[in-house]
């Protein structure tokens, strides 16, 4: 009997599974970033926040990453003691931030909740309403980046050598997922701003549900574990040593990867904030038209990102699809700022290049570093990443407020289009160089990752 009995450990579809998983929690965790984009405008009638106070909530989602460096030390708790107790921690971080953003939000806080007489009590010129949120949005950016780099090891876990890029491009489409439902859901859910919290609270508990996903994957991948030392081929753990991040941040190729990775997703992510806004003044759109526009972008991933990994799995050209990615990315940035295109079919394009880019990059780093130093490494990337994540949001708002004094109806989003353009142009740098640091050491950047 006990040799009918079914094995984690011997089944081949039990990955896809583990897959499905992580991939709700991802999904969830980017619901929650973007549910944002779409309410802009209603955040600022409701709240009085300017562009400026807009961009700065958006920007502190990646103040424990940029400068407490969380995500790197995420990545070496993960290293060290595991991804079980690790990502409970940090997607717990994710949940209780979510609420905390949406309790800071609700009607139950401003009419004089707990804690709304301390927030009011110190910066006048900040709103009680927006510390609360922001304070909400510290702690989910605590919590969300290293759950990022829990599941990217996950993933190595269970695919390296074997599907590694079509996991992480159905990682990655996961992910898109939670954005293109954001973006059309978000602003269905607020009515205009007649359910604003509603519609935050809605995301919330969408994290919530992710933490309990979690702890889903953590009774299964127990029951795994134990069936690997029951049949005696546990791998021998090898000790970290804090002199590998020092040798990570030695290879010419991180750093290449990691500069690609800033430029690029700073020019995507602070862009999609805001996107919705800028259809709105640019071309007229309503908030409900602007975010199914801005959920071109999501849906292309999803649809294009796992195609684009399975090729990446089978005939290798990382390097090569990291440079046109970047070359099409600078391409609509440019379109965007200087024509007056209709902005359907750029955005598809840009949903291709936000393809291209992660199904290469991320499946990359196991052909960098050690399977020991990968939570490490991942951590060292979102880090980096953060830092364009906190900067940019930011800046786009100020060069809001200053290129449109007084706040005119109609806002002039060219100077914060252009900055995401020679963002752009950096990333194609950067990926230049990276080929050709490929050619020279001999990364295999460009093989095949299948085995």
């Amino acid at each position: 009997m006990d040799q009918l009995k079914f094995k984690f450990s011997q089944s081949q579809s039990f990955r896809w599974v583990i897959l499905i998983l992580t991939g709700f929690i991802l999904s969830v965790n980017y619901y929650f970033y973007d549910a944002f984009s779409t309410l802009k405008d209603q955040l600022m009638t409701e709240f009085g926040y300017s562009n400026t106070d807009y961009g700065l909530f958006v920007s502190f989602y990646s103040i424990p990453n940029t400068f407490l460096l969380m995500a790197v030390i995420g990545g070496l708790i993960l290293d060290r003691v595991g991804i079980r107790r690790t990502g409970f921690v940090f997607v717990g971080f994710m949940a209780f931030g979510a609420l905390l953003t949406a309790y800071g939000a609700s009607h139950y806080y401003s009419d004089g909740g707990a804690g709304y007489a301390f927030f009011s009590s110190f910066l006048p010129s900040y709103s009680a309403e927006l510390k609360m949120m922001l304070l909400g949005r510290f702690f989910y950016g605590l919590g969300a980046e290293t759950s990022i780099v829990v599941i990217s090891k996950i993933l190595v876990k269970w695919f390296k050598g074997k599907d590694l890029a079509l996991a992480f491009g159905l990682k990655v489409g996961f992910g898109r997922l939670g954005t293109f439902a954001a973006l059309q859901l978000s602003p269905r859910i607020s009515e205009g701003g007649t359910h604003l919290s509603t519609a935050i609270w809605f995301a919330a508990v969408l994290v919530l549900a992710g933490l309990l996903v979690f702890m889903v994957y953590m009774l299964m991948d127990i029951r795994y574990d134990k069936e690997i030392q029951a049949d005696n081929i546990q791998k021998e753990k090898e000790d970290f040593s804090f002199k590998d991040i020092g040798n990570i941040l030695k290879n010419p190729a991180f750093i290449y990867i990691a500069l690609l990775c800033v430029t690029f997703y700073s020019a995507v992510f602070p862009f999609m904030a805001f996107a919705p806004d800028f259809f709105y003044h640019k071309f007229g759109f309503s908030s409900i038209q602007s975010g199914e526009i801005t959920s071109l972008l999501p849906l292309g991933t999803l649809i294009f990102t796992p195609v684009f990994g399975f090729l990446i799995d089978k005939y290798g050209r990382a390097a090569s699809a990291m440079i046109f990615g970047s070359a099409l990315l600078l391409i609509i940035h440019l379109s965007f700022a200087f024509t007056m295109f209709q902005p359907h079919i750029p955005m598809i394009l840009l949903g291709i290049s936000f393809s291209l880019i992660p199904a290469a990059m991320w499946p990359t780093m196991v052909q960098l570093v050690q399977e020991k130093q990968i939570g490490t490494a991942y951590g060292l990337m979102y880090s980096i990443q953060n830092l364009g994540l906190f900067g940019f949001p930011i800046l786009s708002g100020l060069i809001l407020d200053i290129s449109n004094p007084g706040n005119p109806d109609t806002l002039n989003y060219t100077p914060v289009i252009i900055m995401f353009a020679t963002l752009g142009l950096l990333g194609f740098i950067f990926s230049l160089l990276l080929k050709f640091e490929d050619k020279k050491r001999g990364y295999g950047i460009d093989l095949p990752l299948n085995k």
